[in-house]
């Protein structure tokens, strides 16, 4: 575990709860998707990216994401979500997720989001500011 979080410098913890399992004993493949989406907004506080929000229009908005599913997880149990970034340009980003569980102490799922900034107010794309980038850049 240590390696993992060596690795990830920006890194969530989350619970595992025993509504997420389906009939099949293990988490439902669409909970994986909110885990994602408390460490992405987790990262986006630890930034700093939604502070703007309400007095400039201007956000965050998924364009893609995805997930590969490794090994299946099951209740009790309890996960570090870390994310990585890459392929910075002006108005877009990618995240990258790695889940480890605690009990297997193992990477059980990887994903991705390419997240794009979107001008709320005229409906069309906006530019990162330069202090985004930089702090998205710290965490390549």
């Amino acid at each position: 575990m240590e390696d993992f979080l060596a690795t990830h410098s920006i890194s969530t913890n989350i619970q595992v709860a025993w509504g997420e399992m389906d009939a099949l004993q293990h988490v439902n493949n669409a909970v994986y998707f909110r885990y994602f989406e408390t460490a992405r907004l987790d990262f986006f506080n630890q930034i700093n990216m939604l502070a703007d929000l309400k007095t400039t229009g201007i956000g965050p908005v998924l364009s893609e994401t995805n997930a590969r599913f490794k090994r299946p997880l099951t209740f009790p149990d309890s996960i570090i979500v870390g994310i990585k970034i890459s392929d910075i340009t002006q108005d877009r980003f990618v995240m990258h997720y790695t889940v480890f569980s605690k009990a297997q102490q193992a990477v059980t799922t990887i994903g991705l989001a390419k997240v794009v900034m979107f001008n709320f107010k005229t409906g069309q794309k906006a530019k990162l500011t330069p202090e985004l980038l930089a702090a998205l850049s710290k965490h390549q």
